[in-house]
């Protein structure tokens, strides 16, 4: 049996977009944060605090910032003005079909 998401039927809140976005981001940021700081490992060296750290340095920065920007974005893109809800409702509506207006008939003239 599935679990319902949160929010029950009106769907997730804006604190549980906010959440999932953070972890996303941040899920992304430390992909990110293995490639580049990998990358900048092997090229530059560790330095004076090793490898292991170093490299859990570039992977929780990125992580932060990430998870801290998709989460803010996610947040923003929960909150509708009533202009852009009425725009795309508009824009989801069922189309007006219009009679079919009669065609004026040419004659081809054969050679």
């Amino acid at each position: 049996m599935s679990v319902p998401a949160a929010g029950g039927r009106h769907g997730p809140s804006t604190v549980d977009k906010l959440k999932m976005g953070g972890m996303i981001g941040g899920s992304v940021g430390l992909v990110m944060g293995f490639l580049f700081g990998g990358f900048n490992i092997a090229r530059h060296g560790a330095g004076p605090n090793g490898v292991l750290r170093t490299l859990g340095q570039y992977m929780l920065g990125s992580a932060a910032t990430f998870g801290f920007f998709m989460s803010i974005g996610s947040a923003i893109r929960t909150d509708g003005s009533p202009t852009a809800m009425e725009a795309f409702a508009r824009a989801h509506a069922r189309p007006i079909v219009l009679p079919r207006r009669a065609r004026p008939r040419f004659d081809v003239q054969q050679r």
